[in-house]
């Protein structure tokens, strides 16, 4: 792949994603879908997948990304159910894809079965959450999601290489497979829990934008590199490391923030739309490979596609309640959830491109010299779980979660939540501004310290303005968003008189500027969805 192809690529992916997202269609989705369609196009080139480049430059930024933007108490508060799922789901979707494909494909021996169920049985990180927060399931559903798919890699990426080296070998020993398991697991939360507060520090003393948002961007190569270099986990290393630098972001500046927030999504749009536009640029190559029939292959696909999607119907329902039952304690802290609950985390178990990377890894030879058994088949299969899971799932879930009306009044309640709290740092803020003017040996100018408390009292009303303000045409504007909407267009003329002087030589390019992100920092602080 040379440069024009691959700017063709991040460009044509680009496109796509974009287009889905102005039709409200799942980008991921959409991306794979068209990437099927154009491998087949005379004149396009065939795009191969090398799995070092996914496992080592796109998995870590696009887990940071994710983990920054998850919750560090909600994943503490929900450690049972990721748990369950992250750990116990992938090995035994391993173990019963492993069986099955063993049975069901003559001649492929036991070590390749279980390195394809170790490949198909993470979720993907991306396709997952993205999904589950645009059809707005409940907030506790999303975040055991996410935190499944953040860790279930690493379960499912040491599996993977125990079942390789048995495969390639010829020979396996249980307890040296649960030793390389349980080094990968503690060695990349251990790396991960010592750096964290490391960078934390570090960054703060740096007290730069430009130079924190810099290493930011360097972290999740490094703390990957770091622990793979040691056989230790790199997915469990970033994910805390993210998820511990995500937690004490307050602690920096606004500055850092609005910089990050922005750097971080534009890098995990372009990362998802290459990744999931290079899964469906495979189909043709991995066809050409294939050495079965086509209609053999597909049998073996719709099995192995129907194995995956049930076992975790198998598992998610006992897992889910068998602990309530068993335990008082959690029963109590913890009640039953509604059989919905379980249901909708069964139906959304989407693959994605770690699985794709992993089956491009399989080496093509064991160590005799002979050809890795099902090599070829194994990429078909793959795909297949992939594309199924995507479509079939992807396209489903929305439906699904109307059918189980699983309609939350979460974003009721997180006005409400956001008006309180609003309200007792409103009140904080009054009284040190009091405090401040008991102390001031000079007085402020006239009209400063009202202009603080009516700046203050609106930003407490606004929030319970919106707890009052429905949605349709006879709801009334609240004084906040007439505000809002009065301020905005007030801004937009003083830009265009900005540039209207600019462009008549009154005012410099670096003064534009200047003012420019004053108005546009003022804008970003009024601006609500």
């Amino acid at each position: 792949m040379d440069a024009v192809q691959l700017f063709a690529l991040v460009l044509a992916a680009s496109v796509v994603a974009g287009a889905a997202r102005r039709l409200a269609l799942p980008p991921a989705i959409v991306l794979v879908v068209a990437g099927v369609a154009a491998s087949f196009v005379p004149g396009v080139p065939s795009f191969a997948l090398d799995p070092e480049v996914v496992l080592l430059l796109f998995l870590p930024p696009l887990l940071y990304a994710a983990a920054l933007d998850s919750s560090y108490v909600g994943f503490r508060s929900n450690l049972r159910p990721i748990g369950l799922l992250s750990i116990g789901l992938v090995l035994f979707t391993t173990l019963v894809v492993g069986w099955v494909a063993y049975a069901l494909i003559p001649g492929l021996p036991l070590a390749a079965a279980f390195t394809l169920g170790a490949i198909v049985a993470p979720p993907d990180a991306v396709a997952t959450t993205a999904i589950a927060r645009r059809v707005g399931l409940p907030r506790r559903i999303v975040t055991i999601l996410g935190g499944e798919s953040l860790v279930n890699d690493a379960t499912a990426l040491t599996a993977y290489r125990v079942a390789v080296v048995a495969a390639v070998s010829g020979s396996f020993s249980l307890l040296e497979g649960v030793g390389q398991f349980l080094f990968a697991a503690l060695g990349g939360l251990a790396i991960g829990l010592v750096v964290a507060p490391l960078l934390h520090r570090l960054r703060l003393r740096l007290r730069d934008p430009l130079l924190e948002n810099t290493l930011e961007l360097l972290t999740p190569f490094a703390v990957y590199f770091a622990a793979e270099r040691i056989h230790a986990s790199g997915v469990l290393s970033v994910v805390v490391v993210g998820l511990y630098l995500g937690h004490r972001a307050p602690e920096g500046t606004y500055a850092t923030r609005l910089l990050a927030h922005s750097i971080w999504k534009i890098v995990s749009f372009l990362l998802e739309s290459v990744v999931f536009a290079l899964i469906g640029l495979q189909l043709r190559a991995i066809l050409g490979a294939l050495s079965y029939s086509v209609w053999e292959a597909v049998w073996y696909a719709l099995v192995i596609l129907t194995t995956v999607i049930v076992a975790r119907f198998v598992w998610v329902p006992p897992a889910t309640y068998l602990p309530r039952w068993l335990f008082r304690r959690i029963r109590e802290r913890d009640p039953y959830p509604p059989w919905q609950y379980p249901v909708v985390v069964s139906w959304a178990g989407m693959r994605g491109v770690v699985s794709l990377a992993a089956a491009f890894a399989i080496p093509l030879h064991t160590s005799s010299g002979q050809p890795f058994p099902g090599r070829e088949l194994i990429l078909f299969l793959t795909f297949s779980v992939i594309f199924g899971t995507l479509v079939l799932q992807g396209l489903t879930l929305p439906v699904v979660i109307r059918w189980l009306d699983l309609r939350t009044q979460e974003s009721y309640t997180d006005n409400l939540a956001e008006a309180a709290a609003q309200h007792q740092a409103v009140r904080a803020s009054l009284e040190r501004l009091e405090l401040l003017m008991s102390q001031e040996e000079v007085a402020p100018p006239d009209g400063v310290v009202d202009g603080l408390r009516q700046l203050a009292e609106r930003r407490a009303l606004g929030a319970w303005e919106r707890l009052g303000s429905g949605p349709g045409p006879g709801a009334k504007e609240t004084p906040a968003a007439a505000f809002r909407r009065l301020r905005r267009e007030m801004l937009a003329t003083e830009r265009e008189v900005f540039v209207r002087l600019r462009d008549e030589r009154q005012i410099d390019d670096e003064v534009l500027r200047r003012v420019l992100r004053e108005l546009d920092l003022e804008e970003a602080m009024i601006a609500r969805d």
